[in-house]
C-alpha cells in the first residue's frame, strides 16, 4: 500500500456479454494482484456488479479492466457510482447472491 494514497469505492456495472466468460472471477484475479478488496458477482439481467475499494490509482487501473474484462467477454458499457469509502473489506470475493 502506498503512504498516503487517497482511499476510494466504487460501485461498478458492467454490461455486456459478461456473463459465463469467467468475468467474475478473473475480476477477482486482477483486484487481488493490485490489492484492492471488495466484491464481484453476476445480477439476474445479465450484468456484473462489483464494488472497489483502495488505492484510487489500483482502483483505477481495475475499473479499466472492466472495459474489455477476460478473453471472452464483449463488455457494452461499464457504469461507475463513486462512494464513500469504508474499509469495510479484508479482501476481495466473488458473491454468489
Amino acid at each position: 500500500m502506498e503512504e498516503g494514497a487517497q482511499k476510494v469505492r466504487a460501485h461498478v456495472f458492467i454490461k455486456g456479454r459478461v456473463q459465463g466468460v469467467l468475468f467474475r472471477y478473473a475480476t477477482r484475479d486482477e483486484a487481488n494482484l493490485r490489492g484492492v478488496k471488495g466484491w464481484v458477482r453476476n445480477l439476474s439481467d445479465g450484468r456484473v456488479e462489483a464494488v472497489f475499494e483502495g488505492d484510487k490509482n489500483k482502483v483505477d487501473e481495475l475499473i479499466e479492466f472492466c472495459h474489455y474484462g477476460p478473453p471472452a467477454a464483449k463488455v457494452s458499457s461499464v457504469e461507475v457510482r463513486w462512494e464513500d469509502y469504508t474499509g469495510e473489506f479484508r479482501d476481495f470475493h466473488i458473491r454468489y447472491r
